[in-house]
């Protein structure tokens, strides 16, 4: 006689110790805000916890995590733009010289790792955002995208080539300025 019962649902107390810091990686690297980040944490285990009789398995309890992650910082930078639209904030002061270098370092790579993000079509974005940042494999992106891995692999081997032609291009556009300011 063939069983009809469903396989064992995983613990809510092992999904949240199992997931926990990857989901607080996934909000912060998706721009939800220092501030409310304890907050969406909370929500995205709310659902988690909400949904979990619902969940059958068909892709791993981390890509379901931060698909439902992914839909809670959405929400949060959502607000938090409105909320920047109404106030206005007095800067921070400045940090220290050495801090102020490592800062405008800091932001002109995230500046630049942005701007290649957001150059790059929907379907390379999401497949090396999965695999580079939330450092997810082949098998867990191929879920979560519901392609096959393959083409996942084409994807993030493609974005990789755009980096690379990126990075060459900007080496280039340094040396041409040291090479102009040294003349």
């Amino acid at each position: 006689m063939l069983s009809t019962a469903q396989p064992s649902l995983p613990a809510f107390e092992r999904v949240y110790r199992g997931q926990f810091d990857f989901v607080l990686r996934t909000l912060r690297a998706l721009g939800v805000h220092e501030s409310g980040l304890d907050d969406a944490v909370q929500d995205v285990f709310i659902v988690v916890h909400r949904r979990l009789p619902e969940f059958e398995g068909r892709a791993s309890i981390k890509t379901w995590a931060y698909e439902i992650a992914r839909r809670v910082a959405l929400r949060y930078r959502t607000r938090a733009a409105r909320h920047a639209a109404r106030h206005t904030e007095l800067p921070p002061l400045l940090p220290a010289r050495d801090d102020l270098d490592d800062a405008v370092e800091q932001a002109r790579a995230s500046d630049v790792l942005q701007r290649f993000l957001a150059d790059l079509d929907e379907d390379r974005r999401r497949a090396f955002v999965l695999a580079e940042l939330w450092e997810m494999s082949g098998r867990e992106i191929a879920e979560s995208l519901g392609i096959n891995m393959n083409t996942v692999y084409a994807r993030i081997r493609s974005a990789r080539t755009e980096l690379d032609r990126v990075a060459h291009r900007m080496q280039v556009r340094n040396c041409l300025l040291y090479t102009s300011d040294a003349a």
